[in-house]
């Protein structure tokens, strides 16, 4: 896109709404424990500190932005690299193009 020569501005505003439609979003609770489920057979975490992680449910708590709380056996087994990894998994399933998306670990009681 130009601002100069104002090549392409007509494509600029199907974006921006294709963008906030990705930033609403709300996904049911099975399809994500299925998504997150398949991304951890393909790609399963690695041991830390002799205990490997394990994710019993998420669920999606809020939109604007996407907010995903996922119920753990420990917070501090996930790595910074894991949680990427499955934040990507969940953008590329739910076309969450161009929005941020938040995991929050919890401990399951």
């Amino acid at each position: 896109m130009s601002a100069l020569t104002h090549q392409r501005v007509n494509t600029l505003f199907p974006h921006i709404k294709q963008v906030f439609e990705n930033y609403s979003r709300r996904v049911q609770t099975s399809v994500m424990n299925d998504v997150v489920l398949d991304a951890m057979y393909v790609n399963p975490p690695k041991k830390h500190n002799g205990q490997v992680l394990k994710v019993y449910y998420a669920t999606q708590v809020s939109s604007k932005p996407p907010t995903f709380i996922l119920f753990v056996n420990d917070e501090n087994c996930m790595h910074f690299s894991y949680k990427r990894y499955l934040q990507n998994r969940l953008r590329e399933s739910f076309n969450f193009e161009g929005t941020p998306i938040k995991l929050i670990l919890r401990k399951r009681d």
